[in-house]
């Protein structure tokens, strides 16, 4: 009998989502090891036991799979900025196909199942990165990059990501040799000591706009004359349009803002889904993938149908993209995003591209559905990860449309909140899936229900 801490052979034999690699030992005991792949022969350690199943991790690979390939990163291993870079992309696009019949077998989709819609860029898709200071090891140089997989303070240094382009990656060397020369701490995440926090860099794709902005505590002060000249020196293929230094005293590990102060330039960028332009802030949430955006608000779009629908509601609009990209199939479209300098940006973004039929409320949609009187034909749901708080999705079915569409970046909320859409009479009539996140387990999967 297997115990922890005993390290054993085992054959990888299935996958969960998002990156669960399955063998199973002694009978049908299973053991979980992350970022494994089926067919993969390793010894693991079993880390975690439990009556019928055990977590373990790797220590060496003793085998390929059959379909693994070398990932072209050099980092990939040690990063956990991707999880599928050893597999090709289109058995990339063959595993997230089977998360989501896993996942949502319960729902009888086979049948109707549209498949996954690959990304047309499969690297250098992503618009924005959030890069943090840190180091690989405790007591280590300072560093910029991604986390190390599997871990919460040690950091990669990813001047190598192919997930962004060269610009970024030009970027992001200038700016840790600045901070080198410059003996700048970075923030101790333990101690909450030190200066240096995170870089997060934006780029409109269509456009070329590049967006800086450089996050730091208040422990401290930098050469902000000297920043802006590294930046601006560098031979880019995009154009700098604005630099900003953020301070940010947060206990958390995240991105938000104390005070602010635009170094060069100004405060956003803009970027083109089809021939509308989006005003794009620092906070303000925009499809990290531009190209596959627009694939996927065109499955969206046919969803909708080409009737020429009355009213629709946009849930969680964000900064109004669907909204306005869908303004031409409603007479009126309203939206609801949490956060207000998005709804600020979706207000602009809709004057700047003439549309005059989308109006965008600020708040809780939990709260702000409680205002709408108008009945809506159809609803948009394009909720955060966690899904649709419980308590909202009954205020939502209460409009009765005739159809919701629920554009979904995490199948497992997905399952948790389809049952109440179908305990209130509709259908699961169209399923497809885009791949909005190519290297990742992550996917969008838009469903139409309809009564």
């Amino acid at each position: 009998m297997v115990k922890k801490g005993e390290t054993i052979d085992i054959t990888i034999d299935d996958i969960k989502f998002p990156n669960k690699g399955i063998a199973h030992i002694e009978g049908d005991k299973k053991i979980t090891i992350k970022n494994a792949i089926p067919g993969q022969k390793l010894t693991v350690k079993v880390k975690k036991k439990r009556r019928d199943k055990m977590d373990a991790i790797v220590i060496e690979k003793l085998q390929s799979a059959p379909n693994e390939v070398n990932a072209p990163c050099p980092v990939f291993e040690e990063c956990g900025g991707c999880t599928y870079q050893n597999l090709t992309y289109e058995d990339q696009l063959l595993l997230k196909k089977k998360f989501i019949l896993d996942i949502l077998k319960g729902f009888n989709i086979e049948e109707i199942y549209e498949g996954v819609e690959g990304s047309k860029n499969s690297y250098e898709y992503r618009n924005k990165m959030e890069f943090s200071f840190g180091d690989e090891y405790k007591d280590g140089p300072l560093t910029l990059g991604l986390h190390k997989r599997g871990s919460m303070y040690d950091i990669v240094n990813t001047d190598v990501c192919i997930l962004v382009d060269e610009d970024f990656r030009d970027i992001l060397k200038a700016v840790l040799s600045y901070a080198k020369k410059n003996n700048y701490s970075y923030y101790h995440k333990r101690t909450h000591l030190g200066l240096l926090r995170h870089l997060v860099l934006r780029k409109g794709i269509m456009t070329g706009e590049i967006l800086v902005n450089f996050v730091t505590s208040s422990q401290g002060a930098i050469d902000e004359e000297s920043l802006v000249d590294t930046i601006l020196n560098l031979p880019l293929k995009g154009q700098i349009k604005g630099i900003i230094h953020t301070v940010n005293d947060s206990l958390a590990d995240v991105v938000q803002e104390d005070s602010g102060k635009i170094l060069y330039g100004q405060g956003f960028i803009t970027d083109k889904l089809y021939d509308l332009s989006f005003k794009i802030t620092p906070y303000s949430f925009f499809q990290t993938n531009t190209i596959g955006a627009m694939q996927l608000y065109s499955v969206v779009k046919d969803f909708v149908g080409t009737g020429k629908n009355k009213v629709l509601y946009d849930l969680y609009c964000g900064t109004g993209t669907i909204a306005q990209v869908l303004s031409p199939c409603a007479d009126k479209v309203v939206g609801i995003e949490l956060v207000e300098e998005a709804v600020i940006a979706a207000r602009e973004n809709a004057k700047l591209n003439g549309i005059e039929n989308c109006e965008f409320l600020a708040g809780d949609v939990l709260e702000q559905v409680d205002t709408l009187t108008e009945k809506p034909d159809v609803i948009i749901l394009d909720p955060p990860r966690d899904g649709i708080h419980p308590k909202a999705i009954w205020k939502i079915l209460d409009f009765e449309p005739k159809s919701f569409i629920y554009v979904s970046c995490k199948p497992t909320s997905l399952a948790r909140d389809l049952p109440f859409f179908l305990e209130k009479g509709y259908e699961i009539k169209r399923v497809k899936s885009v791949d909005m996140f190519p290297q990742t387990p992550h996917v969008e999967t838009v469903v139409l229900l309809s009564r």
